[in-house]
């Protein structure tokens, strides 16, 4: 077998004679010539070795270079993305406050559209009041007049019946008769008197009819100005109610709740005595309401809508847990790593004050394993916020809390791998992202 073995040997090594001939390596000292044959066989191990080597640093050196290519770009592309993101949110913000401020002058015109509506109301009573007291003295004028004439046309018989006695005729069959023995010329006497006070008091009643025909077509006059102003208001107020629902409407659908079902909900938690229900506008007279008495109560319906809103919106969180200038977003709500990243992250300095995002009750204010110290809060609807790696928990399980109220301070307790809130949003107990309620409410906080 070790003959073969050799045989086999020097077979191969004759082969690779031409390509690798046999080489001496002398290795020389002071005293003594060595010298070390180098076979084909071991030319060609020698020269596969280098070769391999040489093969492998190339491409080593290729992948490292082109994995710090890419890492570069990949870095820089981050960059890019963040600063768009930082852009955005700035842009956002700026939208928000513009959107605020819009809003708030929306309200001021309202509360004064709402303030000369009250006092259009106060001169519609009077003016009502003055119009019922000229018709009840018109009435009196015509019943004095009606009088006056019955008793004029009575004077006026009686005296063509004593004219006819004198002269010896028959008197008049309409005429009334007149008891025997009195004395004509005193009758006379007394029956002019009646007519000239008669007269006078005719000529005083139709002075007093045209006085009040004049007053009447003033007020006729003061009705149709007050109309007409009363119709420039209503339109202002409705456009004004119109500006102020919009943004309301668009923030409820935006977080994909029904609007009717949260006014219904916030009214039964009222009574309508004390609550924000408001009184609808009704005939002092009982007859049925007229058209501005109509547009009325239409404005009126919708403060009630808005005053709703206003109730459910102080109730749902559409408002920041951080406020803006002072936090970065950093990872938003989806899958991340595999698993589901159930809420939205803001990195900031530790000690970064933290705010109820609605009002609700404290359900939870511990430490919860990777939590961290976590704050939770239960609000209407079915919703729940959570406040989760905090340094600091400013309040107590059970205790109520309004929106704005500062509530605890940005950590990095628990699973964290720097300073940063972890927010959520749950709805029946399922996670939702929380930036639905954020976007929507962007508008009017």
């Amino acid at each position: 077998m070790r003959n073969k073995l050799n045989n086999l040997g020097h077979r191969l090594n004759r082969r690779l004679e031409r390509s690798f001939p046999e080489q001496r390596l002398f290795l020389r000292s002071d005293q003594t010539t060595r010298f070390v044959i180098l076979s084909p066989m071991t030319q060609l191990i020698a020269w596969t070795v280098s070769a391999a080597f040489v093969a492998w640093a190339i491409i080593a050196t290729a992948v490292l270079m082109m994995d710090s290519i890419s890492s570069g770009n990949v870095r820089e592309q981050s960059m890019r993305e963040q600063r768009l993101y930082e852009e955005r949110l700035q842009t956002l913000a700026v939208d928000r406050d513009r959107r605020a401020a819009e809003a708030a002058a929306a309200q001021e015109r309202f509360n004064l559209a709402l303030t000369q509506i009250s006092a259009m109301q106060s001169e519609l009573l009077s003016s009502e009041e003055r119009r019922r007291e000229l018709e009840v003295g018109i009435d009196v004028i015509q019943s004095t007049l009606r009088r006056t004439m019955v008793e004029r046309d009575s004077a006026r018989g009686s005296l063509e019946t004593m004219l006819a006695e004198a002269r010896g005729e028959a008197p008049p069959t309409n005429a009334p008769i007149l008891a025997g023995g009195e004395d004509m010329s005193g009758t006379i006497s007394v029956l002019t008197a009646a007519l000239e006070a008669t007269a006078s008091e005719r000529d005083q009643a139709i002075k007093s009819a045209a006085a009040a025909q004049e007053e009447t077509e003033e007020l006729l006059y003061e009705v149709r100005l007050r109309d007409e102003r009363n119709n420039q208001i209503f339109t202002q107020l409705e456009d004004a109610v119109t500006v102020s629902l919009e943004p309301l409407d668009k923030m409820f659908s935006a977080a994909g709740m029904s609007t009717e079902n949260i006014l219904s909900t916030v009214r039964r938690g009222y009574s309508g005595q004390g609550g924000p229900l408001m009184p609808m506008i009704l005939s002092t007279k009982g007859e049925a309401p007229d058209e501005d008495m109509q547009r009325a109560n239409k404005i009126l319906n919708e403060l009630d809508r808005m005053n709703m809103y206003r109730v459910a919106a102080e109730k749902l969180p559409f408002d920041m847990p951080v406020r803006a200038g002072q936090f970065r977003f950093t990872s938003g709500f989806g899958q991340r790593w595999g698993r589901l990243h159930a809420g939205t992250d803001m990195a900031g300095p530790v000690g970064t004050p933290i705010y109820a995002t609605a009002d609700g009750v404290v359900t939870h204010a511990d430490w919860q394993s990777g939590y961290g110290r976590l704050i939770k809060i239960q609000h209407e609807f079915g919703l729940e916020t959570r406040y989760a790696h905090l340094s600091r928990i400013g309040v107590r399980k059970g205790q109520r809390v309004s929106r704005g109220d500062r509530i605890g301070d940005m950590g990095n307790s628990g699973r964290s791998t720097g300073p940063h809130l972890h927010y959520e949003v749950r709805v029946g107990g399922k996670a939702v992202n929380p930036m639905t309620y954020i976007k929507a409410g962007r508008d009017v906080f």
